[in-house]
């Protein structure tokens, strides 16, 4: 991922250096093992730990002769380590320390996605808590229904959040496998009790049926569901977005004390930010395309997942946790113009209490189609000529009780057991 959307804690997990680093654990936890089997010398073993060394500059020189990132890291820590780096590596092929590797990176890079995570749902709960009551149009097609609050829409995006933290929390977990079979998963190198002893030391569960690679199920669970949670922010960015519109201007993005809109036009506040996270968006999508692609390998094993993960792996989770984090930062900060959503409300006239009319008409003994036509008549009458739908409905039907059809509050009244749930919500971690 570019620098620009790389976050630095999650950056750093996908740097070369931490890369080796993680590779250096699995070779290690291994000689180790060897040694508990009696195959290894224990000083041997000693000596490794002790000394076992690398710089990424020594690997990538080593690799331009070996044209092999594993065989080369090997040649360079042996060489740290002496006469006894014979014995690192011993048994394994570079898949046993690539894949195992893998996931302790994706644990890490997990933590930190997962928090990330954590942060926006909470800022859209606190939000949605402090606009419980504030009233705003609903709209359906793009097009004024009826009112709701815009804290319940909040509240609905926070829902939506909880679930995927909880989606993504599964996906890591279930990534958290290792293993070390050998060449085409037999343990003809090296035994099952080396494998189980190596994935202890690193809080790691062993594949129960590895091929030369852990199956890439797994990892397309994670990019489907990173790209499902990419769906849920660009939901929350794209109703940022149509609310800031000029026409609409119930919400704003923050918009920063010396920050430009447009390079020509002075006025303007663009929705930078929440376009950025729909761009960032389809970007994961693709990469779930990819990952569900890489399942399917010949035989024991290709490599035709391994350049795409690459890519996939690194991009996917750096992209959505500054996409998380930018969410965050609007929810926190946008501007939310309660004032305008009050205004945005009357521009149907008072049309959007049509279905309370129809209903209260069809109490009062009318067919519901002939009450239909009447409400439905005077409604867009009302939307077409701007006079106000409770005059006219007066005249069409001067027995109804006006007071109770528009009445904001009957639309708010079952409200409540929905944010009771919300706090249920913010409490439950």
């Amino acid at each position: 991922m570019i620098p620009r959307y790389t976050r630095a804690q999650i950056g750093a997990v996908w740097a070369p250096q931490r890369k080796l680093e993680c590779w250096l654990e699995v070779e290690l936890a291994a000689t180790e093992a060897w040694a508990e089997e009696g195959v290894v010398p224990g000083e041997a073993a000693a000596a490794a730990r002790a000394k076992a060394a690398f710089t990424v500059e020594a690997v990538e020189e080593r690799e331009r002769v070996t044209d092999h990132d594993v065989a080369a890291f090997v040649d360079v820590v042996a060489g740290s380590v002496g006469e006894h780096g014979r014995w690192i590596h011993y048994g394994l092929t570079s898949s046993d320390v690539l894949d195992t590797a893998l996931a302790l990176q994706l644990r890490q890079a997990g933590e930190i996605v997962t928090a990330s995570a954590r942060g926006y749902r909470d800022a859209l709960i606190e939000r949605a808590l402090e606009h419980r009551d504030t009233l705003c149009v609903g709209r359906t097609h793009g097009v004024h229904a009826e009112p709701t609050t815009f804290g319940l829409r909040l509240a609905g995006l926070a829902f939506e959040a909880d679930r995927n933290l909880a989606r993504l929390a599964n996906a890591f977990e279930q990534l958290a496998f290792g293993k070390l079979s050998g060449a085409v998963g037999t343990y003809a190198s090296i035994p099952p009790a080396v494998e189980a002893r190596v994935m202890e030391r690193l809080d790691l569960r062993r594949e129960d049926v590895a091929t030369q690679v852990v199956p890439r199920d797994r990892h397309a669970v994670l990019t489907s569901r990173i790209a499902i949670a990419g769906a849920g922010l660009e939901r929350f960015a794209t109703e940022v977005r149509n609310l800031q519109r000029t026409e609409v201007r119930e919400v704003e993005e923050p918009f920063a004390a010396g920050q430009k809109g447009s390079s020509a036009m002075p006025h303007k506040r663009n929705p930078i930010r929440t376009e950025r996270i729909t761009g960032l968006a389809r970007v994961l999508r693709g990469y779930a395309q990819t990952g569900l692609e890489n399942v399917a390998l010949w035989h024991e094993r290709d490599i035709s997942h391994s350049g795409a993960e690459r890519v996939i792996l690194p991009d996917a989770t750096i992209a959505l946790d500054y996409m998380q984090d930018l969410a965050t930062k609007v929810a926190t900060g946008m501007t939310i113009r309660t004032d305008r959503m009050r205004q945005n409300l009357e521009l149907t006239h008072g049309a959007l209490f049509s279905q309370r009319a129809l209903t209260a008409l069809v109490e009062s003994g009318i067919s519901r189609d002939d009450a239909y036509r009447v409400v439905q008549e005077n409604a867009q009458r009302a939307w077409d000529t701007g006079t106000h739908f409770r005059d006219l409905l007066a005249e069409a039907a001067p027995d109804l009780d006006l007071d109770a059809v528009f009445d904001h509050d009957a639309y708010l009244r079952h409200v409540p057991e929905i944010f009771t749930r919300l706090e249920t919500l913010r409490s439950s971690d």
